[in-house]
């Protein structure tokens, strides 16, 4: 991947322009100019500029996850914010939010602020989500209204759920405060025990611990309770199993302020890929049957989950290539989301393409209260050009990320990002 300093004028020619904000799709032209968008369809722009051919690709917002994990401070061996960035434009990602579980964690408003003003280096827009308690405890409230001025656009313990329910409420009556949403890692820890994967008859047949469904949808229960009694905005993270879809369609149909998410790899994979025992496919909360597979597109079509984010969780070759009660939960994720999705909701199921664009792109900015409107004239041009229908194998050379603890190698994806968009830059895939 190349990123260059886009020119003074460019023109992306002859696209499909789809705007998941007002749901339009038109064919035309984009005007930028000064890395700002000056036009729109039919554009009057200066004769010498510098034009990219669009035809037959979509050229759409740039993408959004409020999902990532970027190690820094203190795991920069794993991924750090420049890392990271690139890793996000090849995926066609321009915004993101990093999850506080750092070494040290995102817990005062002096951390939240070193992201912030670190975050100005890097060719994308970076939102840090601050933590829920001091050191991610899950005993001791942080200073949720200081970080929140201090950029902090929402609460996670990610990694470690909120136990006390005590707590959690606490947090979530803070949260109305400041009206940000309240992010809960749903993992009744004592329901999980040693769990390396979802409890069921692959376990058995692998002699792996099992982590039943139960110990997410409990928890999620839990805190959809909680918020209905505070009031407050709570997001679900990366929902795998069908009974915590069960309870979020629920209480979504008498609370709007409950909202949730999905990750590529719960859609894409069931449990039974992990008869191969690929450490990359270890993840918190694990990978689940077909059965839950399939609840999960079935909450997509029908808006119970909100939007896709990756999770994307970069280790190192040691955290990973050892045995797998040693190895660490997570994989990257942030490269192969597009192709992913579009090939398992699209061309699989049938889903619109602008359903799936909404999913990565408008949906997430607005439960983090990002601005939508990305084609109006004069916004700071955030910008994905894909192309819908390409079949491509995923493999190593398509990974920007300083770890490269992904399941998807060798999987044939389809529908491939080829120019992102961000901050005044362009990216150029070259494979």
């Amino acid at each position: 991947m190349k990123i260059e300093k886009m020119a003074k004028n460019l023109i992306l020619k002859n696209g499909t322009i789809m705007d998941p904000f007002h749901g339009k799709t038109i064919s035309g032209d984009i005007w930028l100019k000064d890395g700002k968008i000056a036009g729109v369809g039919k554009v009057d722009a200066p004769k010498d500029s510098l034009t990219i051919d669009c035809s037959g690709k979509v050229i759409t917002h740039g993408f959004c996850d409020i999902h990532v994990h970027f190690r820094e401070p203190g795991r920069e061996d794993k991924e750090t914010l420049i890392t990271g960035s690139h890793s996000a434009m090849a995926g066609g990602f321009t915004r993101v939010c990093v999850m506080p579980n750092t070494n040290p964690p995102l817990d005062t408003p002096e951390s939240i602020n070193f992201i912030r003003e670190k975050a100005e280096e890097c060719p994308i827009y970076i939102h840090p989500i601050g933590a829920v308690t001091k050191s991610q405890n899950g005993n001791d409230l942080t200073e949720m209204g200081l970080m929140h001025n201090e950029g902090a656009v929402a609460f996670s313990d990610d990694g470690l759920p909120i136990q006390n329910g005590a707590m959690m409420r606490i947090a979530l009556e803070y949260a109305t405060m400041i009206d940000v949403p309240v992010i809960n890692h749903a993992e009744d820890e004592c329901l999980r025990a040693e769990g390396l994967m979802h409890e069921g008859i692959i376990s058995t047949q692998l002699g792996l611990p099992g982590n039943p469904d139960l110990a997410e949808s409990a928890m999620v229960y839990r805190d959809l309770e909680l918020a209905q009694f505070t009031g407050a905005r709570l997001h679900i993270p990366h929902v795998s199993s069908k009974k915590s879809v069960q309870h979020i369609r629920e209480m979504k149909s008498k609370n709007e302020k409950v909202t949730a998410e999905v990750t590529p790899h719960h859609l894409f994979f069931n449990d039974e890929a992990l008869t191969s025992y690929n450490t990359n496919l270890k993840v918190a909360p694990p990978i689940r049957t077909e059965s839950d597979r399939k609840a999960l597109i079935d909450a997509v079509k029908d808006g119970t989950i909100d939007c896709i984010a990756t999770d994307h969780a970069p280790h190192t070759i040691e955290d990973k290539e050892t045995t797998f009660d040693l190895a660490s939960f997570g994989m990257i994720g942030l490269e192969s989301c597009f192709g992913a999705v579009n090939k398992v909701l699209v061309h699989d199921e049938g889903l619109e393409l602008g359903n799936v664009l909404k999913l990565l792109s408008s949906n997430p900015r607005a439960i983090m209260g990002f601005e939508q409107d990305l084609f109006s004239e004069g916004t700071d041009a955030e910008i994905t050009i894909l192309d819908p229908d390409v079949e491509w194998s995923f493999e190593k050379v398509h990974v920007q990320s300083r770890s490269i603890n992904s399941p998807y190698y060798g999987e044939i994806l389809k529908g491939k990002v080829e120019y992102t968009i961000s901050r005044g830059q362009i990216t150029t895939q070259l494979s």
